[in-house]
């Protein structure tokens, strides 16, 4: 039987053969965290004590509040600076840039399984990873372990046939699917996008789908990788990082 493409990821990353409703324990490629969960991902880990094995592929930013507005925050942003030094992980100051724009920029691959906290980590998907957003416990255990459960998600395959019309753009198609399906009309599924118009879309407009996929309870929006890709990360200075995934 064909598999979907988070059907394929999670077998690769579980190292098993598995399918939609399947339990697993998979391996995770990135993780991401900005200033407004970070802290709470933190102190839960110091409150744990456990070691974390998986620093290297894990990712702070400071982007939303920045520059810091109060004490409070700033206090946060110490404790993330000095957290991320103690453990050698990734820091992105207040001007780096913002967290979903430079992860695609400088981190994820196509085929990756990434998790976030943040809610809209699964713009990630314009690029072909399963990206999804956690909350800070859960994103607390994937810095410690490298890795987290998951249930692979069943997934909705939306065709999309034609051409956009003039003013017509990524953000109104996907605005159009979500009136279509409802806020909670895709709860916990992958949506998987196809079609004529969507081969033919650039990255940005991808990542613009992608992102939105949340907006109807999505755990992930997700799309084939292609030259369109392939160019987009040679543009970035990484065109080794380029892998085809196909549903």
């Amino acid at each position: 039987m064909d598999k979907t493409i988070a059907e394929k990821i999670f077998s690769e990353k579980s190292g098993k053969d598995v399918y939609a409703g399947d339990i697993v324990i998979a391996k995770i490629d990135q993780v991401a965290l900005q200033d407004g969960t970070a802290p709470l991902a933190i102190r839960q880990l110091e409150n744990l004590g456990v070691g974390v094995k998986a620093a290297r592929i894990t990712h702070f930013f400071i982007d939303h509040a920045a520059p810091s507005p109060r004490k409070e925050l700033s206090n946060d942003h110490k404790l993330i600076r000095e957290f991320a030094s103690k453990i050698g992980a990734d820091f992105n100051p207040p001007g780096e840039g913002i967290i979903h724009q430079v992860m695609v920029e400088k981190h994820v691959k196509p085929g990756d399984l990434v998790v976030g906290a943040d809610s809209h980590t699964c713009t990630y998907g314009g690029l072909g990873a399963f990206a999804t957003g956690m909350g800070s416990t859960d994103i607390a255990v994937a810095i410690a372990l490298g890795k987290n459960w998951f249930r692979v998600p069943e997934t909705f395959r939306i065709e999309v046939e034609g051409r956009l019309p003039k003013g017509v753009f990524a953000k109104d198609l996907i605005l159009s699917i979500i009136g279509k399906l409802g806020v909670d009309g895709a709860t916990y599924k992958a949506l998987e996008f196809h079609g004529e118009c969507i081969e033919k879309m650039k990255i940005d407009e991808r990542l613009t789908i992608a992102n939105m996929a949340i907006e109807c309870g999505a755990k992930a929006g997700l799309f084939e990788s292609d030259n369109n890709t392939r160019e987009f990360l040679a543009e970035m200075g990484r065109k080794s990082d380029f892998r085809l995934v196909k549903a």
